[in-house]
């Protein structure tokens, strides 16, 4: 029997399906994946998403998520 503990969902990460754990936030998923929170910018669908908002961005079902290097310089 399935409970709320295990309940897994599919996003797309980098445009591959990736499971994770039901309730994962944004940051959850960056430090899962090794990265160092400073070297990576993310986005939702889309949406540029800033680092301090990362730890209450909930992923949803079918979330496309993009992991990228900041760019700086001018």
């Amino acid at each position: 029997m399935n409970t709320a503990a295990d309940a897994r969902i599919t996003i797309r990460l980098d445009d591959q399906p990736h499971a994770l754990a039901a309730g994962t936030t944004l940051a959850q998923l960056v430090a899962a994946l090794g990265h160092d929170e400073l070297a990576v910018s993310t986005a939702v669908n889309g949406d540029f998403v800033a680092r301090g908002q990362r730890a209450t961005r909930v992923l949803l079902e079918a979330d496309q998520v993009l992991l990228f290097q900041p760019i700086v310089g001018g």
